[in-house]
């Protein structure tokens, strides 16, 4: 047998550099003026949505041409509407039962829900807004309970994929992880005194693969698995 038949492949190249995240608010404040203008009904859904397609257009041509390779998956796609963690929440079916019927048909929450669970509405109170880790950063803290339902309720991970991937940049997702998303939570007012959310790993396990299948099978369609 020759040495040729025995090689092995070429490893994966590993990005040079590359970042977590990137300011997601625009050099403007775009995102923070599309947002307050959804919110005071002056816009639509699909105004935000624009809004917000662009500004992660421009963040990909910016970090590309401060040198972040556009085909090593160098450059992060974790765009959020308001919080990470509250993205992690809605993604994963983590909804308080106060806010069960902000769900569409097949369980998924839009952009006016997801706007609802961050800032309440009348007697509804919004989950509660705690610092991350000792940043100045807010993140709002899910609330997980034995009647919490855990089911892949958006695809905004896989979407934002797609669309860079698309205009021609494979990205790398970046995503709160089940042990990060659960720690950070608390429990539930159906919970016990003595009931915690990590808990409830097993049960979310299978639901945060769902997401990673997808996007794997998102990168052999679209000519990107390596």
């Amino acid at each position: 047998m020759s040495d040729s038949a025995v090689a092995p492949s070429a490893p994966t190249a590993f990005p040079g550099g590359t970042i977590l995240g990137y300011p997601r608010i625009g050099r403007m404040r775009e995102l923070k003026k599309a947002i307050e203008s959804f919110w005071k009904g002056a816009t639509t859904a699909e105004d935000l949505e624009s809004a917000a397609a662009a500004l992660r257009a421009a963040n990909l041509e910016r970090l590309a041409a401060l040198g972040l390779a556009k085909d090593n998956a160098s450059i992060p796609s974790n765009f959020s509407f308001y919080d990470h963690v509250l993205d992690a929440a809605v993604t994963f079916g983590a909804i308080p039962t106060r806010f069960a019927g902000l769900r569409g048909a097949d369980g998924s929450v839009d952009l006016a829900g997801y706007s609802t669970i961050a800032r309440g509405k009348g007697d509804d109170a919004p989950l509660e807004m705690t610092k991350w880790f000792d940043s100045n950063y807010h993140y709002l803290v899910p609330e997980i309970g034995p009647e919490t339902a855990f089911a892949l309720s958006s695809t905004r991970w896989v979407d934002e994929f797609v669309e860079a991937k698309n205009a021609g940049y494979l990205t790398r997702p970046v995503i709160t992880g089940p042990l990060t998303f659960l720690y950070l939570a608390k429990a539930s007012d159906e919970a016990g005194d003595d009931y915690r959310p990590i808990d409830r790993l097993d049960d979310l396990l299978p639901v945060y693969v769902e997401p990673a299948r997808r996007l794997q099978g998102r990168r052999r369609h679209l000519g990107a698995d390596r």
